[in-house]
């Protein structure tokens, strides 16, 4: 087991990276307020690893229940988090009971939302079972639910008090949703890590194979780089913008389509093919630099070519985007690769080339 520290004052946590690590009820105990848990997960899931894990629980002494809802993005909504908060008066739980967010990055978001409102705040674990949210939405705590016309617009930042991920639990994901957890690993090397990237381009195949150590490697460097910049920059006021490379024209594809048409990581794939064509025309990379970030996402299995939306469309979602300021979209942007930065200067003939114009052959 490898275990990488948020370090938040008092506030930080650890993310525990390795096998077997749901059988290890051991590491949650130190972090419960009270031994009583609610257990937040999804019907796929549950089928799949909630007995298990509630009898570890309650082996160990604790008392818990579970709250099941239906899986997949369109879900996200108030909704159903009405039916967390439903179960969670239904139990009579209080604030120092912990919620256990056991799923994918849907059930990290509006668990940890939920956590973060139950009674102004209850303790909250995130146990994420998808590649995706392993290296990315179950670390920095933030937390939401998607709104029509917006994705993750209604939210709160909210950290955990302890991530397990277990890599055992990948073996049973699809393919597709394994390929969309590695868009947010090759956005790590993209944005900040380019020795990363480099490996990664080495290793993909291996990678996609899901080698237990080269997962483990990769699981525990993108955790590295996210415990890193989130430490420095909690709230987003800066460095932690960073991290949505490809967002803005992924979420605006995510919304376009449908929530749940294109998986998240899908759709930030192909936004950060857009991200480094917009780039690119802005002269700060050479299309050598869309090709191998294509070429790449292709080894993955994921899209290198967004689907057609209007352009009119695009940019009246991206306007609702969470990192408007002052009226203004910021875009994150590649200087080289390896590194990033924000722009609100972005001229609008140039996004519009991007969005109308094909990004790059299918063939890449």
């Amino acid at each position: 087991m490898q275990t990488v520290q948020v370090a938040l004052a008092d506030r930080s946590y650890p993310i525990h990276i390795g096998t077997s690590l749901l059988s290890r009820p051991d590491l949650l105990l130190p972090h419960l307020s009270r031994p009583k848990a609610a257990i937040v997960t999804n019907t796929t899931i549950a089928r799949l690893y909630l007995d298990q894990f509630i009898t570890a629980l309650r082996d160990h002494g604790v008392e818990c229940f579970s709250i099941e809802l239906p899986d997949g993005e369109q879900y996200k909504t108030w909704q159903t988090l009405n039916t967390i908060f439903d179960g969670l008066l239904g139990a009579r739980c209080e604030r120092n009971t912990t919620l256990i967010a056991l799923g994918g990055g849907v059930i990290g978001d509006m668990g940890g939302f939920a956590a973060a409102t139950y009674q102004r705040g209850m303790p909250f674990i995130q146990i994420p079972t998808t590649l995706l949210a392993q290296v990315d939405s179950s670390v920095g705590g933030k937390t939401a639910i998607n709104h029509p016309l917006g994705k993750n617009m209604i939210g709160a930042f909210y950290q955990p008090k302890l991530v397990i991920a277990d890599t055992t639990v990948l073996s049973t994901l699809p393919d597709r949703e394994f390929s969309a957890g590695l868009a947010e690993v090759i956005k790590y090397g993209l944005i900040r890590d380019l020795p990363f990237l480099e490996w990664l381009e080495e290793n993909m195949e291996t990678l996609v194979q899901r080698d237990v150590g080269a997962l483990e490697y990769a699981i525990a460097r993108s955790c590295i780089n996210k415990a890193e910049v989130v430490s420095a920059d909690e709230r987003e006021s800066g460095e932690r913008a960073l991290l949505n490379f490809g967002h803005t024209f992924g979420h605006a594809i995510e919304a376009a389509l449908g929530f749940g048409t294109w998986l998240h990581g899908e759709a930030v794939a192909a936004g950060m093919v857009q991200a480094t064509a917009l780039s690119a025309r802005l002269g700060f990379v050479s299309n050598t630099a869309i090709e191998r970030v294509a070429n790449l996402l292709k080894r993955a299995n994921l899209p290198n070519t967004p689907p057609k939306i209007p352009s009119d469309q695009s940019l009246s979602l991206m306007s609702h985007d969470k990192k408007v300021d002052a009226g203004k979209i910021r875009f994150v942007l590649l200087k080289s690769i390896g590194q990033a930065f924000l722009s609100d200067s972005v001229p609008e003939t140039q996004l519009r080339a991007v969005l109308e114009q094909p990004v790059v052959a299918a063939n890449v």
